[in-house]
């Protein structure tokens, strides 16, 4: 890559642009001159033109040039092209000796410009060791894993590093806020945004390197063990905190509004031992408003619309004044105009365009941070539903091994039941055999029956034959016919005989048969009743596991109760140590430089009261149903942070009060606020019936504190009016002493016209004195008065005299005080010399006076030195004036008390006519009156000092 050489007018714009940039007046860095010197790395392709013109910059003379400097290059390296880091690693040795050099200086920039460098040489280093991370940061995640090379050892080292070069910017934060004087330069202020400007590119740096950092935590957790990798942990929290907290912070400042949109990050950092939680991570994004074109000459032929619109533009003007040969003035100022205003309407809606995109990428913004706090709540809600399913696992895993003992008894029970059905069967089969025996017992009794008839019959017929035979014996004339008869009947009976013999003999075989039946009838059934009480036993014993069962699941939800009591506990402690330490913040004196305005205070009251009625609703949910212990855990917690932020805030808002009564008060309701907080805990630990009431207690001291709030706010309106009260009591005083000076003539002149004598001599001894007097006062008011304005002219800037009273109100107050003092003097000095001319005064009263009227010129010079330059010759002219009034008062003094004692030598008591008696009388006399006036002296002097004690609580309720 060849490097093209700039040109002459190039390279006198870029020394120009570098020099505008790195200017020492005490305002931020116009971005036209830094682009300016970006742009002239790209068509160098390097960075030595970009350094020789910068060094040949005042950095090691001005300490404004040297942080401005630290500006430039950190955007340099960030947007310039990739060969600024290269061509600045030989300027590394530079930056150490700007940072030695100017960390010796402990006020104004030198610590921060100290920081600044040790930051830049990081970054030096950090690209140095990673050539392949561009100057922005910016890699995507494809980027990052071919850079770690899939190297464990690489990613452990590059997060190291990252690590450290986070280290390096949130310590420059720290300094430049904890630099920022917020009572004499704020975000607004030209000297406040030129030491916020440069934290941009270091938002823009810590924003990638916190999204590089997750990303590479992630990929060492699911390589490495977790005890490997707690320092790195341990470590990130930290500087994720750090990081919150500077985010926020710059988001209330006014000066970031319309510069960066900064992302809201998560409220706990990422969980590196949970993997998917990486699924939900978001890369933050850092948006930036769209730069405006600086090119002029490219503006306005942009603005030169050559599309058919319609419209008539320069192009068809010139045309037109071709066609016709000449191009006229007339059309010539039309055509400018005409540019001119196309020119204004482009820049407005220019503004327009990019005020839009400033609100849509703000509103975005808004919307990511809601989405990653909904995902951090959805997170939260996983973790819950995890503990939740582990202790269900548990749950099951005891239901598991009941269910297997269960299903163990309920196999032995089915082993049984079959058994039992086998046996049934068996039984059944033999009772249906033993009744089918029966039934054929039945027939054969039947037949039997018969057969027995059927005897009896052939027993009847054989003794009918017998006696037939008998009678055909007897009558010995039987015929053959009758004895075949008788011997066939013979037969028959004989055959009788055998089958009754075959029926009796197969009836003791059915009667032995019915026997064993009956013999094995009785053993089933001694069976079926043990099978019978087995069943029972194991009905028993089922019945026993399910009870056992159900008492296992209450003891589980017992101790979980139990247990989310204790968390109960342990979160209302952990609440109870908050609001202890936000009333032990109040009682503590480094807190009485806090402040905080009444409207903040005001803003916070809404949710203040919000969390209380959320805690309210989750006690009553708690005490209807103890499982919803973690809301009321949170809500606990939520509700004491709120109290203690109030508390702290509203300490903050009373030491902006001058009225010492009402801070203490305000104070007082912050620890009443306090206890009654720290009762409600107490009370929930209890279960406690009194906690909704004493929620209402609470909201009650709330409304309470808010209406001190509105008189705070009243009193502090005060101080709106006093720029303008400052230069009315000045001039009041310039008044008086001209009216005293006059007024001291004229009863000069009244004197030497009416007067003679020892008079006229005091008269006039006494009112020179007071017009000397005077005349040094007015020349010490006239010197006060231009110390004073070089004093205004030197801290306002850009304000005018009464912003910058009203800003510096507590020395305006004093100036106030200080002006009232000399014309309330001048005005009783006139008074006591009109009364000593007159011979109805004492000259006790202008010695007095006098005395009055020089402390408070005193006081005049003290608060115009309080905030003037050591050197200035308008206070070594005040220092003289002031001694002239000192000794003008001293003259004022002896001259009064030189005539007092001219006036008593001329009013001696003549002594040569007393007697005796009458000496003692009037020495008796003189010993009471001197007795009077020493008493009198001490009461005086009590009442001097009662009215001294007034006249302060009166100053300071005025001032209030």
């Amino acid at each position: 890559m060849t490097t093209i050489p700039l040109t002459d007018k190039q390279l006198h714009q870029l020394s120009i642009s570098i020099g505008k940039a790195v200017n020492s007046t005490e305002t931020p860095v116009k971005e036209k001159h830094v682009r300016s010197a970006i742009i002239g790395t790209y068509r160098e392709k390097s960075g030595s033109i970009f350094w020789t013109y910068m060094l040949r910059q005042p950095l090691q003379e001005n300490q404004i040039v040297a942080w401005k400097f630290c500006h430039v290059l950190h955007k340099v390296l960030r947007e310039g092209h990739a060969r600024v880091i290269v061509d600045s690693q030989r300027y590394r040795g530079k930056l150490e000796d700007i940072g030695k050099l100017w960390q010796h200086l402990r006020e104004g920039y030198g610590r921060l410009i100290q920081l600044y460098t040790r930051l830049l040489i990081t970054k030096l280093d950090y690209h140095k060791r990673n050539p392949r991370l561009p100057g922005n940061l910016h890699v995507t995640p494809e980027e990052l894993e071919a850079i770690g090379e899939n190297d464990i050892n690489i990613y452990f080292q590059m997060s190291v590093e990252m690590f450290d070069y986070m280290d390096d910017i949130l310590n420059l934060q720290h300094a430049v806020f904890g630099s920022l004087d917020l009572s004499r330069s704020n975000s607004m202020t030209p000297c406040g945004q030129c030491r916020l400007a440069p934290l941009i590119p270091c938002i823009q740096d810590a924003s990638q390197l916190y999204d590089c950092c997750v990303k590479i935590l992630f990929k060492l957790h699911g390589a490495l063990p977790a005890d490997t990798l707690t320092g790195h942990r341990d470590r990130f929290s930290k500087q994720f905190h750090e990081l919150k907290s500077f985010y926020n912070t710059i988001k209330h400042m006014q000066y970031f509004k319309h510069l960066i949109a900064i992302p809201s990050l998560p409220e706990n950092p990422p969980n590196f031992l949970i993997q998917a939680e990486l699924r939900t991570y978001v890369t933050p994004i850092v948006v930036l408003p769209p730069e405006e074109p600086i090119d002029h000459e490219t503006a306005i032929e942009n603005l030169i619309d050559t599309s058919d619109t319609g419209s008539f533009t320069g192009d068809q003007l010139d045309s037109t004044n071709t066609r016709n040969g000449s191009i006229s003035p007339d059309a010539l100022a039309e055509r400018d105009s005409l540019i001119d205003h196309l020119y204004q309407v482009n820049g407005r809606q220019r503004q327009e365009i990019n005020r839009f995109l400033i609100e849509h990428q703000q509103i975005i913004a808004d919307l990511r941070s809601r989405v990653l706090e909904l995902e951090s709540i959805l997170s939260s809600k996983s973790n819950e539903i995890v503990t939740e399913k582990q202790t269900c696992q548990k749950l099951m895993k005891e239901n598991v091994t009941i269910l297997e003992r269960y299903q163990e008894m309920e196999g032995k029970n089915e082993v049984i039941e079959e058994k039992f059905k086998k046996l049934k069967d068996v039984y059944s089969k033999l009772r249906e055999e033993h009744i089918s025996l029966i039934r054929k017992k039945a027939e054969l009794d039947k037949e039997w029956g018969g057969l027995k008839i059927l005897r009896e019959q052939s027993e009847r017929r054989t003794l009918k034959a017998e006696e037939r035979l008998q009678e055909l014996l007897q009558g010995q004339g039987s015929a053959e016919q009758e004895t075949q008869k008788v011997t066939q009947a013979r037969k028959d009976l004989e055959d009788v005989r055998k089958r009754l013999d075959a029926v009796q003999t197969e009836n003791l075989a059915l009667a032995a048969k019915i026997d064993f039946i009956t013999s094995e009838k009785t053993a089933l059934e001694g069976d079926l009743h043990d099978l019978l009480v087995q069943k029972e036993e194991l009905d028993l014993r089922i019945v026993n596991l399910e009870t056992d069962a159900e008492r296992s699941r209450n003891q589980v939800k017992t101790d979980a109760n139990t247990a989310l009591f204790d968390l109960l506990l342990n979160a209302i402690s952990e609440a109870e140590s908050i609001l202890h330490h936000a009333m032990h913040a109040i009682d503590n004196p480094a807190i009485s430089a806090l402040t905080c305005t009444p409207d903040y205070l005001g803003s916070l009251l809404e949710p203040t009261e919000k969390s209380l009625n959320d805690l309210e609703e989750a006690y009553n949910n708690y005490l209807s149903d103890t499982t919803k212990g973690k809301t009321l855990i949170r809500t606990a917690i939520h509700s004491a942070y709120f109290l203690a932020l109030y508390l702290i805030y509203a300490k903050s808002t009373s030491n902006t009060s001058t009225d010492i009564g009402l801070a203490d008060r305000f104070a007082d309701e912050c620890k009443q606020l306090g206890s009654q907080g720290l009762i409600i805990l107490s009370y929930i630990k209890e279960k406690s019936s009194m906690t909704v009431i004493q929620i209402a207690n609470v909201k009650s001291q709330l409304r309470k504190i808010s209406s001190l709030i509105n008189t705070l706010s009243t009193t502090q309106n005060n101080v709106e009016i006093i720029g303008s009260l400052v230069e009315n009591e000045l001039q009041s005083m310039d008044k008086a002493i001209e009216e005293a000076v006059a007024r001291i003539q004229d009863m000069l002149d009244k004197s030497r016209a009416a007067d003679s004598g020892l008079k006229l001599k005091v008269n006039e001894q006494i009112l020179d004195s007071c017009t000397e007097l005077m005349k040094y006062i007015r020349k010490l008011v006239q010197r006060s008065r231009l110390l004073q304005k070089e004093i205004v002219e030197q801290g306002k800037g850009t304000a005018s005299a009464t912003e910058f009273y009203k800003r510096n109100h507590q020395w305006s107050e004093g100036l106030i005080s200080a002006a009232k003092a000399i014309a309330m003097g001048a005005n009783f000095l006139l008074e006591a010399a009109d009364k000593v001319v007159s011979g109805n005064g004492k000259f006790e009263q202008l010695v007095v006076a006098s005395q009055g009227i020089a402390a408070s010129t005193a006081q005049l010079v003290v608060a115009s030195r309080v905030k003037a330059d050591r050197s200035s010759n308008n206070l070594i002219e005040v220092s003289k004036a002031s001694r002239e009034v000192t000794q003008a008062t001293a003259n004022v003094v002896a001259t009064a008390k030189s005539c007092n004692h001219l006036v008593e030598e001329n009013e001696d008591l003549d002594m040569s006519s007393l007697s005796l008696h009458q000496a003692k009388r009037l020495e008796m006399e003189a010993q009471v009156r001197i007795l009077e006036l020493e008493q009198a002296l001490e009461t005086e002097r009590l009442r001097l000092a009662a009215l001294r004690r007034y006249h302060y609580q009166l100053d300071g309720d005025n001032e209030a």
